[in-house]
């Protein structure tokens, strides 16, 4: 069981999803996808953007909401959403973490957002813009949950 976990609530873009997929891979996350998504995960555009590490990453597909929150029963779950009230860098993110997305058109859902607001994150953004494009706002998550843990087993020495 990883100790960092992305959970990605009906992903719709190919493209983040293979970077995302990337991001997993080369920091150790496990990647969670809930289902429905906007593509095949055999799409090229997905194959381009990050398929060849897929073979790297612990992936775990659901059907619903419902049976992510089933299957793992008790777990930390941080909610990233542009409506969240609480800065990313707050949270200690201490043992094993699930760090939540919602889609790319809407995010995610508000009876989630509403359930938790203590656990609701946000990227702070300029208030005349919309929002972070997903697999940025997935890589801001993952590092700063590393560096609030001292980035455990990265080869942190130069290289010059």
């Amino acid at each position: 069981m990883k100790e960092i976990n992305i959970v990605l609530c009906h992903p719709e873009i190919a493209g983040n999803t293979g970077n995302i997929s990337r991001t997993c891979a080369v920091t150790g996350a496990a990647l969670h996808i809930i289902r429905p998504c906007g593509f095949e995960i055999s799409d090229r555009t997905l194959k381009r953007a990050g398929l060849d590490y897929w073979d790297k990453l612990d992936v775990t597909y659901y059907d619903s909401t419902e049976e992510f929150f089933e299957k793992n029963p008790g777990e930390t779950v941080y909610y990233f959403s542009a409506k969240g009230g609480i800065p990313y860098t707050e949270p200690e993110y201490t043992g094993r973490v699930f760090l939540m997305f919602g889609c790319e058109s809407v995010g995610l859902p508000e009876e989630l957002l509403r359930a938790a607001p203590e656990r609701c994150l946000k990227i702070p953004m300029l208030p005349t813009l919309r929002c972070l494009n997903l697999s940025n706002s997935v890589a801001i998550a993952v590092y700063e949950v590393l560096r609030k843990r001292g980035f455990p087993g990265f080869d942190m020495s130069p290289r010059i």
